[in-house]
């Protein structure tokens, strides 16, 4: 059982602002002490490179940095081997898309995605598209984005070399089968990829009991600070995909005849001085949440969104877009009333949340309208503040919304 307010004292923006309803965790999450700590105590205490000094606090940082993997590895049920730091979900699925087209792809080769993903999921493909010749498809969703596993299998072909979707859609909040798409995926010669940016902060993530072969999602979605990606990946995949950068501590050494050896994965991925300070603390909200308990946090947030989803289904002037599905964010807008104002209405009573297409550029497709609000919640968010919310949304209207601006 998740003691909220015992939770909401460990992060300091409660206490700056009392006043504020923060439901824009699917954007970035807020930061408790422990992490800010771990932050600056890097900075005031014992600020140095690592992996180059032989002094007292360069080998601590060596062992704050390194042992950062043994957190995610414990979080996710894998070897810490397994774990690059790269600086977002987008660079590590940058890094997926560019390493299989290098290493794995070839021309005609087919990608497997959906119309509800974000544009870190999407775009790299898009450009391997472009510069490589390998074939997009979209599996079919329905109007929530959810896959169903019949239109995953029509879709599987021996082309298909590759499967990128995302575990929890972010703008519906759609959970895909992953494990059972991975399963027929691997029996079909295809790689299984998720991007788990909006998966691993809210729930279990298993990536040996999932059979996932490829995993990217963002330290700062789960409490932790800003700049640090975790990539996943099998070990043998990652011995053998090459990196996007190189340069310093990713090499084990380089002649002037043009030659050149890398290290072994992870460090391969981690060119250049990393963000040290960012990836300590990174290990600490890795540490932090799963002290509260994934399966706790999952549990509370459905249970919180089932109470936000029927109080908001109440009210006549707003129109939801995913009503059935049990998780994630709520995605709705104000009736006649453009989901920029209607955010700014909300925004005059301390309620934040997302407007716009979050991201999500083509997923109009599937939904019918290219701009909504979203209200994404965590562990820390409380019934209260679902009622305050609803309270505002009930009183969106085009005189209100536009009257803040003037």
């Amino acid at each position: 059982m998740i003691d909220v307010q015992a939770i909401r004292r460990d992060f300091p923006m409660f206490a700056a602002h009392p006043e504020l309803v923060y439901f824009d965790n699917g954007a970035t999450t807020l930061k408790p002490q422990c992490v800010i700590d771990a932050v600056t105590g890097f900075y005031t205490g014992h600020t140095s490179n690592v992996h180059r000094g032989d002094y007292a606090i360069a080998a601590m940082n060596d062992r704050l940095y390194d042992g950062a993997r043994d957190s995610f590895a414990r979080l996710l049920n894998c070897l810490p081997e397994e774990i690059a730091f790269t600086h977002n979900a987008t660079a590590s699925l940058n890094q997926i898309a560019w390493g299989l087209s290098h290493d794995f792809l070839k021309r005609g080769d087919v990608i497997l995605t959906t119309e509800a993903e974000h544009a870190s999921n999407l775009l790299p493909w898009f450009r391997l598209s472009h510069d490589y010749g390998i074939e997009i498809r979209y599996i079919p969703v329905d109007e929530q984005a959810n896959i169903r596993l019949d239109a995953f299998k029509e879709a599987m072909r021996p082309e298909v070399k590759a499967v990128a979707v995302a575990m929890v859609t972010n703008v519906l909040g759609s959970v895909q089968p992953i494990k059972e798409m991975a399963e027929i995926a691997h029996a079909n010669g295809a790689l299984m990829i998720a991007d788990g940016a909006q998966a691993v902060p809210h729930m279990k993530v298993d990536v040996r009991d999932l059979d996932l072969d490829f995993l990217a999602f963002s330290a700062h979605k789960m409490c932790g600070p800003d700049g640090v990606g975790i990539l996943y990946g099998k070990k043998d995949l990652m011995e053998q995909m090459s990196p996007i950068f190189l340069g310093g501590d990713m090499n084990a050494r380089f002649q002037k005849s043009l030659t050149y050896e890398l290290k072994h994965t992870p460090l391969k991925f981690e060119s250049g001085t990393p963000n040290i300070e960012g990836v300590i603390g990174a290990a600490k909200a890795c540490d932090y949440i799963m002290n509260i308990g994934l399966d706790e946090i999952h549990e509370y947030e459905r249970k919180l969104r089932a109470v936000f989803l029927e109080k908001m289904s109440k009210l006549d002037n707003i129109v939801i877009y995913n009503p059935d599905n049990e998780y994630g964010p709520i995605d709705f807008n104000a009736k006649d009333v453009f989901s920029q104002d209607a955010a700014g209405y909300l925004a005059s009573r301390n309620i934040a949340v997302r407007s716009g297409n979050h991201c999500a550029k083509i997923l109009h497709e599937v939904i019918g309208t290219d701009s909504t609000i979203r209200a994404s919640l965590y562990f820390y968010n409380t019934e209260e503040e679902v009622e305050m919310c609803v309270r505002a949304c009930a009183d969106i209207s085009l005189e209100n919304a536009i009257g803040i601006f003037f």
